[in-house]
This record gives C-alpha cells, structure tokens and sequence, in this order.
C-alpha cells in the first residue's frame, strides 16, 4: 500500500496502489494503480512477477497486444517493466462500470507465449456532484396537504464509491424536508416533501438551496436553487398507476417506436386534474433516446445498442396545474438482437515456420470478441481443412493455432489458412482471417540421382578430355541445401586408380575420359560417383556409373598359320595324284578386335597358277581347283589376303608355298634357290641404301687420305733437305741378300706404325708417286718382295732420303702393348 500526496495542487488526494500477482501457473499478473497518474509513472516489473529473463524480453520482441483499444500502458524492455503511456481518466474508460480494468496481453515470439495481464484503475475524487440545472421552480397550491411530495432532479457524480454522491441537504427545512428513496439500479430518488402547511398572504415566495455531497476527501459539492412559488388552492395532487414501470425494446429499433405507456390520475376538476409528464433524467442520455407525450406514451427518439447499455432507468413525473405531481419510475430492458460479427484480432504470428517443427508447435495467437450476449456471444473457430494444423481455444476469447501433423516443404511450401469464427445466434454472423505462413527448408533430402545405375558408351582411342556422358541428381530441398556437388569415389580399376581413367565435374556432372581407352586392353570398368547437397550438415547418395569401351577396328588381322618365318622355307607338299577340291592347308588368322571388327575373310590374292587352287572366303582352307596334272608345276607361290569386316578393312598376307611333287628329294632339288631368290627380294632395298652409304663414304674417306699424304710429303721433304744429320743405316733382323747381289737395288725409306686398333693380321699399303707397294704375308714369316718401278728415286748421292714408300702394318696378334705408339724409319744404304 503506497500513499501518494501531491502538495501542489489545490486539493490533496489520498492515491491507494494495491499491485499483485496472481497465481503464476496461468501466467497471469494483476496490477492496481489510480487513474491519472503522469506519464512515465511505474505500474509494476512484468519481467520479475512472470519470472522472466530481461534477455527473454528481448530476444523474444515482447509486446504489449491491446486489440482495438487504446494502449494506456507501454513495455520498457530494457528494464522489464510497465510504464503510464497515456493518462488514464477512469470515468471517460468505464463510466460507472466497477471494477474498472485494463485487459490486454504480452506476448511473446520464438517460441510464441501469452500471457494476460489486467490493470485495476481505481478511482479518485476528481468529480464533483452536479446538477444538470443550476435552479428549479415549483408553483405549489397553497391548499397543499402535509406530505404532498416534489420530485427533484438528481446529481451527477461520475466517481463511484465513496467518492461517489452520498447524501443531498435542502437549506432552508422550514416548509419541506428532503426524502431519499434508493432505487434498483442503486441510485437515490430524491423528493422534497411538504411538512408545514402554505400560507400565499404570509410568504409567496420560498427560495431553498439543494446541495448535493460526496464522501471523497476533500469532499466536493455541487448546488441548485429551488424557488417555490405559493398559489390558491389545488387539493389534489396526480398519483401513477404505478410506482415502477417495466418494459422492453429490441436494439437496432426503428426511431419513434413506442415503448411503453404510463398514466397518473388527479381527482381535481377542470385545470387543476389536468396532468401533464415529464422525464426527470434531464442530464442523462435517457432524455436524448427517450420522450413521453400528454397521453403518457414513452417514444424512442434514438438509437439503442446492446452493447453500449442493456438496461435503462427513467425517472418520470406526472405535474398537475396546481403544481402538484407524483413521480414513479420506468425500467427498460434492452434486448440483445445478433448484429455482431465476431471480431478477430491476430495478437501474433509466424511469416514462417521450419518444416521439422515439432506437434503444437504455435503458429499464430489471436483474440476473438463477440459484444453480443448469450447465444449470440458465443463463437466458435475453425480453420480450413487438409492442412496440417488445428486451432485451440487457450482461455477465454484467446485461440492458438499449432501444427497438427508433420510438415513438408517439398509438398507443400506455403500454406493459406484461414481462420473463421461463428457466432451461434440466428441468423449465425462470421468473420475470418487469413495466415500465410511459409514453410522454411530444412535439410531434409538427400540428393536423388535420375537413374538407379547409368551404363555409358565410349568409342576406344578417343581423345583424353573428352566427354563421356553426364550424371544428374536432383534435392528436392531449397537454395543451398539443394545445391548438388559431384564427386568421384575412390576406388581402383586393375590396381590403378579410377581418378587416373576419368574425372567428374563437380558442378555439372560431366563424366570425362582421362586417358585414351584401348578395348584390346580393357573393355569395361565401373566406379561410384556421389552427390553431395550443400546443406549443414551435408546429405548425400551415390550411384554406381559403368563405362563400357566400344571396340573400334584399329587391329588388322594375324596370321597364325602358316608361321613366316625368315630364314627357312616351309611348303605344303601336294601330291599330282591329288584330286578336286584336295585340302592343301589352312590360313588360320585372328582378329583381336571384336564383333564384326573380327569377322574374317580369306581371299586370294596372287597365284602362280590361279586355275589350281582356291581359298575358302570363310574357313581360310586352301583347295584345289582342278585335277593336279605333270605339266604343273612344282613350284606354286600363293599369296592370300586375311581382311576383316571393319570400317575401314584392315587386311594382312600371308604368302603360302606349295610343292607339288610325289617324293621328297624333287622337292629339294626344285626350292635350293628359292631361300635365295626370296631372300634376296627381302634384303635387295636395304643392300642398295647400304652400299649407296658405303661408296659415299670411301669416296670422302680417299679424299680427305690423299690431300693429307701429298702435305706430308711436301713437309717430310723440306725438313730432310735442311738437315745435316748423318745418315744412320739400320737393317732388319729379317733382312737377307738374294740373287747374290742384295735385296734392294735401290734404297727404300720405310715408316711402319702398329695400334692397339689394329684387329686383322693384313698389311695396307699407301703407294707414292714412284708406284712401290709393300706387301706382308699374314703370317709374318715370309721376306719382304719388293716390287721396285723403273723411275730411279735418287737423283745424286748426296740429296736427302726420300720417303717414297709407307705402310701401315696392324699386327695385333704379334704387337706388345710398348710397340703400340712405336714408330719405326728404316734407312738403307745405297749400294756401290
């Protein structure tokens, strides 16, 4: 309890905050707090009486829903607290209605919650009693018996409680008193009674002053004065059939509808018994919706709405022309007729909602009203059918719609829900509102590959890169988790990797060939690829992709038999006895390639006699034709062509050698030259390039030997010419005299030079320009013959030797490795 005191106004008021919480299992909270407390003001910490995190707040957009209302309370987030957003004046919120609450709710996102909260505004004395009319005047008969009755217009207080009026006082009490009658709708009749009699030559005129009181504090006041006129005498005042009239009146009834009748007798003759009515409720609505005629008829003069007041009370007065009356009162009830729709508030709700969402998870909160009353109040709301989602009734006029079953974004990614809610008068009014709620992709799918298994084609020796053919997989998920990645699986094909045969697009698929196939090799092979989505974490399948390598005809065919070989001949023997169609052999030849790439066939192609023998197209069988006869003969060479049934053919030869002969020693004598005539043929192309390279060469070789011997001797011979040296003779062990008169007739200048290179036992010989050539027998046993030309080489006794003879002498078998580089110059005297 808090008392709040304001100094500074001109009256002091005694504020009484009660704020509480009820129970928190409903999650309700309750706050108390005066009407016109200044913006800003505390109403109560939401966060700590619903137990909630301030970060709860936050993260959850908490919000304060009012509907259609005005919002007179606002949410501080930071500090989880209600603040006074509008100043609250109870009296223009509820009018008389008690209690006097604000009803709204907090709500609450991620996951979605409400929570009620109702604030209590209690009422302070800001309102005086008021008379609708500042003064009254009564024109009173002064034959006005003791206790004739004057009714008097109410006051107006628009507090309730003790603050509300509380009692009335009329000053002067000389003639009349004051008579409070408290009525069903706990406000007070108030009638001024006659005490005394009236005397007109004593006193005319009577002025009183009624004040009307509240019990607030300071209490407040408000004032009328009443003027009393004093007439001749009128004996009888007008009495109502009844003290309380009661009827009814349908809303939404047309202006000028009767509503009732009332009637008041007067016992008086001529104007004094003549009664006119008048509606005592001036400052009230009643007087606008409401007028009574002379005939006492009770008109309705404007529109009645159930929902603004089911009931209303009517003081009337009956007043004669002596100015005597009578009062008596009319009870109207309002009749509730079902004009109005059920109104459907969405307090909040899910644009979307992921698609693995748990049952009930709650999708929207909303509130529905309906201002009727009984049958026509009560709603009910359903929603449209084959959706995954159902609408509860959370609390009174509160609906919550959550998830019914399972949902799927790849069946169905939004979802129209309409909400309709019905009253259950008659005719039954409905409203409804549309949700469009999307449903946010969740990893969920795997990628799902076209095929179960794909079989691919590729032609042999194609060209590395090339593209074999494409793999799809599709996810029925969204944006990134539908994005399909390729991969190639590890795995080996014959021991090597796959990745080394071919190699998958990552993005699109596309199978590419590595390397080149070859189908003698291989022919087929198969691996895995897989298909990787791009969601976290990733999904995934793979397929299984087989390649089968077609075989293309680049293999010619092979002869098996008969064998080529190339240093002996082989023939078939045919005896001349042989008849038609004698099986003299067979072709046999294979193809490695396959299907009609290795389909045969045998044709012949050369023959020395065509007329003898045959190839079969099929079997390769090598028949004869015709009747062998001695005039054949004995040597016949077939040539037969092996094609296979590629595009384009490829074809191979094969030459076959037929002897056709009785005995085997004609054979022989027939085929000695056939070796050499065939490998002559064979071996004739290379033989004229190698000797075309040999002569070449000797050709340059002499040239080149020539031009250096003729330097060398140009030079040998200046250096002797200039030398004076003695001339040393030196004779081989081998040397011997013949015919008596030496060796040499002449001398001979010899220079003999041994190599390690040197491989033959034979003796080579330079000839100079004298023509002498040196001859070695091979077996080095022999004297040196000598071959000496007519030209004498010396001209006089004295002129240098002359280098006229040079031989090179490779003997390795007879040569020491320190003769190698040893060079020997052997002079011989001149004989005299």
């Amino acid at each position: 309890v808090r008392r709040i005191s304001d100094r500074t106004m001109k009256r002091q008021v005694l504020l009484l905050i009660f704020i509480f919480c009820l129970s928190s299992v409903f999650g309700h909270v309750s706050y108390s707090i005066p009407e016109e407390m200044a913006k800003g003001s505390l109403v109560g910490n939401i966060a700590q009486d619903l137990g909630l995190d301030i970060k709860r707040l936050k993260s959850g957009n908490a919000r304060i829903y009012t509907g259609d209302s005005v919002q007179y309370i606002e949410l501080n987030r930071e500090r989880g607290s209600f603040l006074i957003k509008e100043k609250i004046d109870r009296e223009a919120l509820c009018r008389q209605t008690t209690p006097c609450a604000l009803h709204f709710q907090i709500t609450l996102e991620n996951p979605l919650e409400l929570f009620p909260v109702t604030v209590e505004i209690t009422d302070i004395n800001d309102n005086s009693p008021v008379f609708q009319k500042e003064e009254r005047r009564f024109e009173i008969s002064e034959s006005a018996v003791i206790g004739s009755k004057f009714m008097l217009e109410k006051a107006i207080d628009h507090d309730i409680g003790l603050n509300g009026l509380q009692r009335y006082t009329l000053k002067p009490s000389d003639n009349f008193v004051l008579k409070l009658h408290t009525q069903s709708d706990g406000s007070k009749k108030v009638e001024m009674i006659l005490q005394k009699p009236l005397d007109r030559e004593k006193q005319e005129h009577i002025s009183l002053v009624l004040t009307a009181e509240d019990g607030g504090e300071p209490q407040m006041t408000g004032t009328m004065e009443i003027h009393v006129t004093v007439l001749d005498a009128n004996d009888n005042a007008p009495v109502f059939s009844k003290p309380v009239y009661k009827a009814s009146i349908t809303e939404n009834s047309v202006i000028g509808t009767l509503v009732t009748k009332v009637s008041a007798s007067d016992a008086d003759k001529g104007s004094n018994g003549e009664v006119i009515y008048v509606i005592g409720n001036s400052i009230d609505t009643v007087s606008k919706l409401f007028h009574i005629n002379g005939e006492g008829d009770v008109i309705l003069d404007g529109p009645v709405d159930y929902e603004k007041e089911k009931m209303y009370h009517i003081d009337i007065e009956a007043i004669d022309q002596g100015g005597l009356s009578d009062s008596s009162k009319i009870i109207i009830d309002v009749i509730d007729v079902n004009d109005n729709s059920p109104i459907v508030n969405m307090i909040s709700a899910s644009g979307s909602v992921p698609e693995d969402s748990a049952h009930k998870t709650v999708i929207a909160l909303m509130s529905v009203n309906d201002p009727d009353s009984e049958t026509n109040g009560k709603v009910n709301c359903m929603i449209n059918e084959n959706i995954p989602f159902e609408i509860k009734c959370t609390s009174n006029n509160f609906y919550s719609l959550v998830t019914d079953s399972d949902l799927d974004r790849e069946t169905a990614s939004e979802y129209n829900i309409t909400v309709t809610c019905s009253d259950e008068g008659v005719p039954s009014l409905s409203s409804s509102v549309t949700l469009t709620l999307q449903i946010s992709d969740v990893n969920d799918n795997a990628p799902v590959f076209e095929r179960s298994s794909y079989e691919a084609y590729i032609v042999e020796n194609n060209t590395p890169g090339l593209s074999i053919f494409t793999v799809k997989a599709r996810d029925a998920d969204w944006n990134q988790n539908a994005r399909v990645s390729y991969i190639l699986e590890d795995s080996s094909v014959n021991g090597v990797p796959v990745s080394s045969y071919v190699s998958v697009s990552a993005d699109s698929g596309v199978i590419h060939a590595v390397r080149s196939f070859d189908y003698e090799q291989i022919k087929d092979f198969h691996f895995r690829v897989k298909a990787q989505d791009g969601g976290s974490p990733p999904l995934s399948s793979n397929v299984t992709v087989k390649i089968l390598i077609q075989d293309q005809n680049d293999n010619p065919p092979q002869v098996l038999y008969p064998v080529q070989t190339g240093g002996s001949l082989v023939a078939e023997m045919v005896p001349r006895s042989a008849d038609v169609g004698y099986l003299v052999t067979k072709v046999v030849a294979v193809d490695v390639d396959s299907g009609q790439n290795a389909w045969l066939s045998y044709k012949l192609q050369k023959a020395t006699d065509r007329a003898l023998f045959e190839v079969g197209l099929q079997n390769g069988e090598i028949r004869t034709i015709r009747q062998v006869t001695d005039k054949d003969a004995v040597k016949q060479r077939l040539t037969v062509i092996v094609e296979d049934n590629g595009q384009p053919s490829r074809s191979a030869t094969v030459i076959v050698n037929v002897a056709v002969a009785d005995s085997f020693p004609e054979v022989l004598s027939e085929f000695t030259d056939f070796t050499h005539d065939k490998e002559y043929n064979d071996n004739l192309t290379f033989y004229l390039v190698l000797a075309l390279a040999v002569v070449s060469f000797l050709f340059i070789t002499c040239l080149v030997v020539i031009i250096s011997v003729k330097i060398y001797r140009w030079r040998q011979s200046r250096i002797l010419y200039h030398s004076n040296l003695p001339v040393i003779p030196y004779y081989p062990p081998r040397y011997s005299d013949t015919l008596g008169t030496g060796t040499l007739q002449h001398v001979y200048n010899y220079e003999v030079c041994r190599t390690t290179d040197s491989r033959k036992s034979d003796c080579k010989f330079g000839r100079a320009g004298s023509q002498n050539v040196l001859i070695m027998d091979p077996s080095s046993t022999g004297t040196m013959q000598r071959i000496q030309s007519e030209k004498n080489i010396l001209d006089e006794p004295d002129s240098p030797l002359e280098v006229s003879h040079i031989g090179l002498i490779s003997m390795s078998s007879v040569v020491t490795q320190h003769e190698t580089d040893e060079f020997l110059r052997i002079p011989y005297p001149r004989k005299s």
